[in-house]
């Protein structure tokens, strides 16, 4: 069963870098951004990453905590994490579980090729676990700022 807007999300449990071990439930009472992006250090997840990154502070002054999400393993993850120096934690979803909870899992094509892929899309969940507010097929341009917006309305109302 896929989430949807208004409704509970469903608790999950997913591994996640620093060694940790991000569940729903455990983060009751905070706003939870959770952004999906297809691939590890490729150009518009890192630009995407930095943008999540650099505007870290004001994501926390509005009670929101920031979670990057992909099929890539924790040992990229925790590679690309350093690398960029994002202050926020990489989920690695290899078995698809998150993704197919966010219903993320698209079919894309590249050079002609079909293939099963992440769109990049991003949720915003309120602090007792409701999905407020989704950006599927996100460009990245702007999207940042977007999402921050909605996360600071989203905390003052």
């Amino acid at each position: 069963m896929a989430v949807s807007l208004d409704k509970p999300v469903p608790d999950f449990t997913a591994q996640a870098t620093s060694g940790q071990e991000v569940s729903l439930s455990a983060l009751k009472g905070k706003q939870v951004v959770i952004y999906f992006y297809p691939k590890d250090s490729t150009p518009g997840c890192t630009t995407e990453g930095q943008g999540f990154r650099d505007q870290h502070a004001a994501f926390l002054a509005a009670n929101t905590v920031v979670f990057g999400a992909s099929r890539d393993g924790l040992k990229s993850h925790e590679n690309f994490r350093c690398k960029q120096e994002f202050p926020f934690e990489l989920i690695s979803d290899k078995d698809e579980s998150l993704c197919q909870l966010f219903d993320v899992i698209k079919l894309k094509k590249l050079y002609g090729k079909e293939y099963l892929g992440v769109d990049r899309s991003t949720f915003l969940i309120d602090k007792d676990g409701v999905l407020r507010q989704e950006w599927r097929g996100v460009k990245v341009p702007g999207h940042v700022d977007a999402v921050l917006a909605a996360a600071q309305a989203l905390n003052k109302g």
